[in-house]
């Protein structure tokens, strides 16, 4: 019987999986939990008035991060959103900023985000050889999250130890 060690039956991540049937160990903080807080952290840092995302990119083994990211304006522009029109603010996502500093060599990596990604975000995923996507909250348009899961990426709503260990 597979059991997740993080307790999170969507989290099918192999390093997630224990197959020896015994009650996983949740005394310590799961690292996917860890990653998700970083990019929590990371969020702090956007300037997009209207909402604040932070992305982590890990190598497949969550041993190394490659890449961490936040939306706002472009490199050398004005720490400030282009417009005010909702959808329009000009800001970069996240997910964009953490993939482009990525290695391009790196295969099945992970990414951590705070808010589910938008479809343009995704397909750049899917074509970033990423593997599974671990979200805080579910965007209103929940486009991404179904394209990534029907090209093969598993996304996984992660909130089940949002409160723990803080």
């Amino acid at each position: 019987m597979t059991i997740p060690k993080d307790q999170v039956l969507e989290n099918t991540h192999p390093l997630n999986l224990a197959d020896d049937g015994v009650a996983p160990d949740v005394s310590r903080i799961p690292l996917y939990e860890v990653y998700m807080r970083m990019a929590e952290e990371l969020a702090k840092r956007s300037t997009c008035t209207r909402l604040q995302v932070g992305t982590v990119v890990t190598d497949a083994r969550l041993e190394n991060v490659v890449a961490i990211g936040y939306n706002g304006n472009a490199r050398g522009l004005p720490n400030r959103c282009d417009s005010t029109v909702p959808g329009n603010c000009g800001c970069i996502h996240s997910e964009v900023n953490a993939l482009v500093k990525a290695p391009g060599t790196a295969n099945d990596k992970v990414v951590f985000v705070t808010n589910s990604p938008c479809v343009m975000c995704a397909k750049l995923m899917i074509n970033s050889g990423v593997t599974h996507v671990f979200y805080r909250l579910a965007y209103r348009d929940p486009s991404g999250i179904e394209l990534l899961a029907s090209a093969g990426v598993t996304p996984v709503l992660y909130d089940r130890w949002k409160e723990e260990w803080r």
